[in-house]
């Protein structure tokens, strides 16, 4: 890959052909039980620094972080009302960037009629906040099945990663990685720990096959042993275009979410939604828990035996933004070359002014988006579902156990 392809895919900020594709979808800014009613956090989402708040109605909003007044932090402001106000002199906005109050200037003044605060739609779904930063109209809010699912559990792991978002996902397009770094390597590493080995990672993949659908592209495998009549092939497993990957299987649902803070940090989500067999009890959630997925270590080294602190280090150690000049690329990355070829066409599809891939306006194709996964993962039972716990990012939930408990429940 040349320098240019390579900035035109991995640069975000507003203007750059990528980051004006990825403007034109939702992202997650936060978990919901992360903002509280009369509560503010900052937010960096694709090189722009705002503020998240709830007004005193416990409504969401999003609005740049510098005041437009002298350009104090709104991060440290007041939820009055229906706005937050600037703490530097009081100066009051809406959630739509309206200027409501400015106290200090002379009564009949007209100035904050001549005053607008850049702000973002943001919606709440399935126990997330997600805002979109791109021109108006607003598409609709896909309500993909993970979201919108009744009679399930669900919680929401997070990740801050200093790298590029693009080789995050570009790993969602390489399944030879699996049976070498979560077959291979993990059982080197827990086999040095005095731990349990995987069982299910090790299988050798002997084909893989990437389709495009209305929603990104669908992922196939064959395993030694299996055939094309298995789940893994005829079924397979999605990456939601642009930043999203769907895995799981056995009750186990869940969405990768990959969101580019800026050039070089990613803010990683593991969306879980557990669903048991139909007739099975399950709790009812007044929030859905969000927690810190860690990576490393109290050295500072990498968390290395389990799936999720493997793939972080294989992201991350490519560097703040892997450096494609100098990749070596074989027959097995097939599924990269499908990925960045999808990219740079949906780039110039916005640049022509329309509407890419995954893009929804019709709110009939949005009642419920049931996304394809296979049932029976690499061929096995659910015997997958306890080695899956306990060497992935679950085993850091709250409410492990009780997800185990439902799931393996006569």
């Amino acid at each position: 890959m040349d320098a240019k392809r390579q900035e035109m895919l991995t640069r975000v900020g507003s203007g750059t052909p990528m980051g004006e594709l990825l403007r034109r979808y939702w992202m997650p800014v936060a978990a919901s039980c992360e903002v509280k009613t009369q509560s503010s956090r900052r937010v960096r989402l694709l090189c722009e620094d705002l503020v998240l708040y709830r007004d005193t109605a416990g409504r969401p909003a999003l609005i740049e972080e510098k005041c437009p007044h002298r350009r104090a932090s709104l991060a440290f402001g007041c939820i009055d009302g229906e706005g937050i106000r600037c703490p530097y002199h009081g100066w009051k906005f809406d959630g739509a960037g309206t200027c409501l109050e400015t106290p200090a200037e002379p009564e009949g003044s007209t100035l904050h009629q001549r005053v607008k605060a850049t702000t973002y739609p943001v919606e709440e779904l399935g126990g997330l906040i997600l805002a979109y930063l791109g021109p108006p109209p607003a598409p609709l809010l896909p309500r993909y099945d993970l979201f919108v699912w009744e009679g399930v559990l669900r919680d929401v792991g997070v990740a801050e990663l200093p790298c590029n978002w693009l080789q995050i996902m570009e790993n969602s397009v390489d399944p030879s990685h699996l049976e070498w770094l979560h077959g291979h390597h993990l059982a080197y590493m827990r086999e040095k720990q005095g731990q349990p080995a995987p069982t299910h990672y090790r299988k050798k993949q002997i084909k893989h096959g990437f389709d495009l659908f209305e929603h990104g592209i669908i992922k196939r495998r064959v395993v030694e042993g299996g055939s094309e009549q298995d789940d893994d092939w005829q079924i397979g497993h999605p990456l939601v275009f642009p930043i999203m990957l769907r895995v799981g299987s056995h009750g186990q649902h869940r969405f990768q979410i990959r969101v580019p803070v800026d050039d070089t940090h990613t803010r990683h989500y593991w969306y879980a939604c557990y669903r048991p067999a139909a007739g099975s009890k399950v709790p009812i959630q007044e929030e859905i828990p969000v927690y810190e997925v860690p990576w490393q270590d109290d050295q500072g080294e990498f968390l290395l035996d389990f799936v999720d602190g493997q793939d972080i280090m294989a992201w991350v150690s490519q560097g703040p933004i892997a450096d494609r000049t100098r990749e070596m690329l074989g027959s097995s990355d097939q599924g990269l070359a499908v990925y960045r070829k999808l990219l740079v066409d949906q780039m110039e599809l916005v640049r022509n002014g329309g509407d890419p891939l995954g893009v929804i306006r019709d709110p009939n194709q949005n009642q419920i988006i049931e996304l394809p996964q296979e049932r029976e993962k690499y061929g096995q039972g659910a015997s997958f579902l306890a080695e899956s716990m306990e060497m992935g990012h679950a085993r850091y939930s709250p409410i492990k156990h009780i997800v185990r408990d439902i799931l393996t429940a006569k």
